[in-house]
Order: structure tokens, then C-alpha cells, then sequence
């Protein structure tokens, strides 16, 4: 029996994360749900976005599944996502990327993996509105150490990237290539401008690529990186990126397998793991029973081979390919009309199948 943290999420969340929970019912897979909160509904109910009691119910079971939430754009409340990462100490984001047949995208036959640094670089949010205080001291400090002129109406964000944590993404990036396979990791980064953070992060993958010779390691720098992917993805096989570079890649590597709606994610720390899809809460579609559920079932796939449930794993994500591969109950951007939920008993009906 395992005990596994359910949070619904917002928008689009809460009906593809009960097709999730169904899909682990119909194989079999014997789970004690605790279902918590967080994003609006948490704000609604306890004026916070992300309780403690929620925190709390994860650290104690130590695997989470959840919906997407919503984050505001330029206001409001500060990312979910990220605070459950930084709280958590989920530091490596996981996301792989792998062709289907049937979907309608130009490529065929990726099989990518992004691996983010979850904790640092400027999504640590240590920034400074512009206008204040505390900013026109920092501007003051950086002409003062630095000798460069800041313009005083700026607002500043800090990009920290240290040695640890660069050296912690990248042994946990060459561990799981050693364990699934792979054959080669490449880090992406901008170390020809920025020389002390990115330079320190490729550092460290140079340095910790010495312990692992069976694994092939080369660096590209992001941009380049970016139309690599583009113009031959099948040269690559483990990316590891800093943070923010590592949010852009992976929606770029989303568009080589059709889309959002067919990406997969896991955020892994030492002894807690917290699996979602990468995409958006989607709050137009609330409702309206269209969207894919794809990239959540994936997630559960990661999630089951994370509790070694690798038989359940294989069935649920068999049963996604054949539904995708036979295109007759999908939803409208893998080209058919089916809603979610006619695509997900479908894919349910298929692990029953195979029982």
C-alpha cells in the first residue's frame, strides 16, 4: 500500500488528476490517497496558496501527485510551483521527452531528457521592485563595486548559481543516465557572457563527468542549443540546464513531441518526489472536458517507476501509445474529438485490458 499526497490543482487541474487516480484503480495499484490544497482554492479557504498543512502532508509521505496551478501573471501571488520546490527541497526537475505515434508534431522518434536545476538562478526570486529603498541601495552598491552604471529606475533580480547545488544536479543527472541507459549528457548554458554563474555550473559538469567515463559529456551554449534541437534533436540524449534555461528548453522540447499536453514531469529531492505535468492549469478550459490528459497519465507512469511499481508503469503507458497510436478517442490537438474525459476512460479501458 503506498500513501500518496493528491493535490487537484486549479483550472483544467481537477479533471485530469482524477483520471490519474482512476488510472492507478483499474490496475490494481493499491494507493492510500490524502488529498490536500494549494493555489486558489487554498487562498479562497485559508488566505494562504500553499498551506502548511499541505507542505506537511507531503513531507510525511514523501511521493506527491498534483494538478496544475495557476500562477498570476505580473502580480498576486508568488509561483506555487516554486515554493513547493524550494520548501521541499526538490531540486532536480525531471522531464522526458518521447515520440508517439499519431501525434501531430513534425518530428519522430525523440527521445530527450531535461533535467533543471529546481532551486537557483533567477527563479530563487530574490528580486527588488523598482522605485525602492532597499533597490536604490543595491543600484548604488553594484556602481560602487562594479564601477557599471544601473539606470535608477531599474527593478534588479540576483541570478545565484553555487558550487553545490550545480554539483548535486549534475551527479543526479549522470546517476540517472548511468541507471536508465543513457548514453550521453549535455550541459546548456551561457558561460561566454555570464562567466562567474554559468561558468561555475559548467564547471562543475566538467568536473563531475570525470567520475562517470562510460557517459559521454559535451556542453552547448543555450541559444545554439535551441537550434540544435531544431534541426537535429536526434544528436542528443540527457540535457542539463540551469533553471530558467531549463523552463524554456523544456517547452521547446515539448513542441518536438506535440505539444504541452504530451510532457511529463517529476520534481525530486533526497527523499521526496512531487510528480505534475509541465503544462498550465489552462483556466479557459475549466470545465469544458477538451483538454488532453496525456501529460498527467504520464506523470504517473514516472511516479509508479519511482515506487518500483514498473509493471503498472509499462500497462498505463502501453495503454496511452495504443489509444494515441489508433487515434479514434483523442482530443482535439492529437486530431480527434474526443473530451478528456472519453480520452482518459479510454486509456483506462485499455490497462483493464491487459490485466
Amino acid at each position: 500500500m503506498h500513501k500518496i499526497t493528491f493535490i487537484p490543482g486549479d483550472g483544467i487541474g481537477p479533471e485530469i488528476s482524477n483520471l490519474a487516480k482512476r488510472c492507478l484503480a483499474a490496475m490494481g495499484v493499491q494507493v492510500e490517497w490524502e488529498e490536500v490544497i494549494a493555489g486558489e482554492e487554498a487562498v479562497k479557504r485559508f488566505d494562504t496558496p500553499l498551506p502548511d498543512s499541505t507542505i506537511q502532508s507531503i513531507r510525511k509521505n514523501k511521493v506527491a501527485i498534483k494538478g496544475p496551478i495557476t500562477t498570476p501573471v505580473g502580480g498576486g501571488f508568488r509561483s506555487v510551483n516554486v515554493q513547493m520546490r524550494q520548501e521541499l527541497g526538490l531540486y532536480a526537475c525531471l522531464r522526458p521527452y518521447k515520440s508517439f505515434a499519431g501525434t501531430k508534431s513534425r518530428y519522430r522518434d525523440i527521445d530527450l531528457v531535461v533535467i533543471r536545476e529546481n532551486s537557483e538562478d533567477l527563479y530563487a526570486g530574490i528580486e527588488f521592485k523598482q522605485g525602492e529603498e532597499d533597490t536604490r541601495k543595491i543600484i548604488a552598491d553594484i556602481q560602487r563595486l562594479k564601477g557599471s552604471e544601473v539606470s535608477p529606475d531599474s527593478a534588479i533580480s540576483i541570478k545565484p548559481i553555487s558550487r553545490c547545488a550545480s554539483e548535486r544536479i549534475f551527479r543526479f543527472a549522470f546517476e540517472y543516465a548511468k541507471k536508465n541507459g543513457r548514453r550521453k549528457i549535455t550541459a546548456v548554458h551561457k558561460a561566454n557572457i555570464m562567466k562567474y554563474t554559468d561558468g561555475l555550473f559548467l564547471g562543475m559538469g566538467r568536473e563531475i563527468s570525470r567520475e562517470y567515463p562510460e557517459i559521454e559529456f559535451e556542453d552547448r551554449i543555450v541559444d545554439n542549443m535551441c537550434m540544435q534541437l531544431i534541426l537535429k534533436p536526434e544528436r542528443y540524449d540527457v540535457l542539463v540546464l540551469p533553471n530558467l534555461y531549463g523552463d524554456i528548453i523544456s517547452d521547446l522540447c515539448a513542441g518536438l513531441v506535440g505539444g504541452l499536453g504530451m510532457s511529463p514531469g517529476a520534481n525530486i529531492g533526497d527523499d521526496i518526489a512531487l510528480f505534475e505535468p509541465t503544462h498550465g492549469s489552462a483556466p479557459k478550459y475549466k470545465g469544458k472536458n477538451k483538454v488532453n490528459p496525456t501529460a498527467m497519465l504520464l506523470s504517473v507512469v514516472l511516479m509508479l517507476r519511482h515506487l518500483k511499481e514498473n509493471a503498472a508503469a509499462e500497462r498505463l503507458e502501453k495503454a496511452i501509445q495504443e489509444v494515441i497510436r489508433e487515434g479514434k478517442v483523442v482530443t482535439y490537438d492529437l486530431g480527434g474529438s474526443a473530451g478528456t474525459k472519453e480520452m482518459g476512460e479510454e486509456i483506462i479501458k485499455q490497462c483493464e485490458m491487459q490485466n
